[in-house]
């Protein structure tokens, strides 16, 4: 899971055994179909997420049936090759977020800070005022309300900033603003989740529980950066004296690996701790050569998420063709109004700020796999039915889907100087940086 959490012990009825060349067999087809399916987006103007998150729908139970990593609820069947194929993928995001630290300015984010917080404030209460009140208004129980209103606060950072990094906007401050809002989502929702776990189970959350789980996940991204500022640039200058061939990105992956399961292991969010190493490292003098030994490493991995997003979605919920759909196609387009507008609202919360305020409301809509989350929470707790999961994955599924081209529209890619430019734009270029 994207937060890491850790599973209970489970009992299953049945454990299909590993089995390596199916396994390797699998990974090939999926890295197969992310760079097919991603060069045919790329062909189309999108980017190259979008083919990706296509190409996992597309070999998922519910159409070809190659890859199952819809959330295993019952835990009656442990398949342990589709666990082996989600722990590449969890790797896949943990990549991805210490890649985007290493290509972020901790200045520049600190400068938009602000703008950020506000963004992050803004697009986790619209959505859940406005979540909670149209399920309320549908005639739904209180606690499946919060549920849903929980899972339309979330937003998805890993496929904002892949999108962004594909248009070559990463550091543009419309992009800061996007990151340091999603990172401080993922924050928040940390605390919701807790919350509502504590809801799900019967107990009150008391004031207390929560100011708990808040210390954590800020104090953890806190006293990383402060501790860290202080310990990297030794550490830069004692592995500058090593004279071994990658073992400076080595390293580097080390860092990023266990400051994730540090951040779980005190109660923050795996990509926090992957986010702030990269962020730590960014302005050490090896930082060029280590992003670029990452990026080859993300090669692997970070199709492998993207494509796992989208082998978890199961499309048969949404056949307008059985009856049994109708409402569940009803409540999920209902919530998929909601879910887009408040997150869109929430990128002009920054009155003060003089950029394209609907760039950071569309780069927040993603829900992604953090709103699948809190659905399957909601439904393994037996708060929601079939029935809602289904509503609250087509929201996802939608709002997910639906970025990439409306990024790409509304903030178009910055075309690539080529190598035969005159000096004169290159010197401007230096000048400007």
């Amino acid at each position: 899971m994207l937060f890491g959490a850790t599973l209970p012990a489970l009992h299953p009825e049945t454990v299909i055994p590993l089995d390596i060349p199916q396994v390797l067999g699998t990974l090939a087809l999926m890295l197969l179909v992310a760079k097919v399916m991603g060069g045919l987006a790329q062909k189309i103007g999108q980017p190259a997420v979008l083919g990706e998150l296509l190409g996992g729908v597309l070999l998922s139970a519910s159409v070809l049936g190659v890859v199952d990593l819809r959330p295993n609820l019952e835990h009656k069947v442990i398949d342990l090759n589709l666990e082996v194929v989600h722990l590449l993928a969890e790797v896949g995001v943990v990549v991805l977020l210490f890649e985007i630290g290493l290509e972020t300015d901790l200045k520049k984010l600190l400068k938009v800070g602000g703008a950020s917080t506000c963004v992050a404030l803004v697009g986790v209460v619209l959505p859940f005022v406005f979540g909670y009140a149209a399920c309320r208004l549908l005639g739904l129980a209180n606690l499946v309300a919060i549920v849903a209103g929980a899972s339309l606060t979330a937003t998805s950072v890993g496929i904002t900033a892949r999108v962004l990094s594909d248009l070559g906007r990463s550091q543009e401050p419309e992009s800061q603003i996007i990151l340091g809002a999603a990172v401080l989502d993922d924050i928040l929702g940390l605390i919701i989740l807790g919350v509502v776990i504590d809801l799900t189970n019967g107990s009150e959350p008391s004031l207390a529980s929560v100011a708990l789980i808040t210390a954590r996940a800020f104090g953890f991204l806190i006293v990383t950066l402060l501790v860290g500022s202080f310990l990297v640039p030794y550490l830069a200058r004692w592995v500058r004296n090593w004279d071994i061939p990658r073992t400076v990105t080595m390293l580097a992956v080390m860092l990023a690996l266990g400051l994730a399961w540090l951040a779980n292991n005190l109660g923050s969010a795996m990509i926090i701790g992957a986010f702030a190493s990269g962020l730590l490292l960014a302005r050490t003098p090896q930082a060029h050569g280590i992003a670029r030994g990452v990026a080859q490493l993300g090669h692997f991995f970070v199709p492998l998420f993207f494509m796992g997003v989208g082998a978890a979605v199961d499309v048969r919920v949404f056949n307008p063709l059985n009856p049994d759909n109708h409402r569940t196609l009803m409540i999920g387009a209902l919530l998929i109004i909601l879910a887009v507008l408040g997150k869109f609202l929430a990128g002009y919360a920054p009155f003060w700020f003089k950029g394209k305020k609907h760039v950071i409301g569309v780069g927040m809509v993603p829900r992604g796999e953090v709103g699948l989350i809190f659905a399957a929470m909601g439904l393994t707790s037996h708060v929601l039915d079939p029935r809602m999961f289904g509503a609250l994955t087509l929201m996802v599924l939608v709002t997910t889907f639906m970025v990439p081209p409306l990024l790409t529209l509304t903030f178009p890619r910055i075309p690539v100087p080529s190598p035969a430019a005159p000096a004169e734009g290159i010197e401007e270029l230096v000048t400007e940086a």
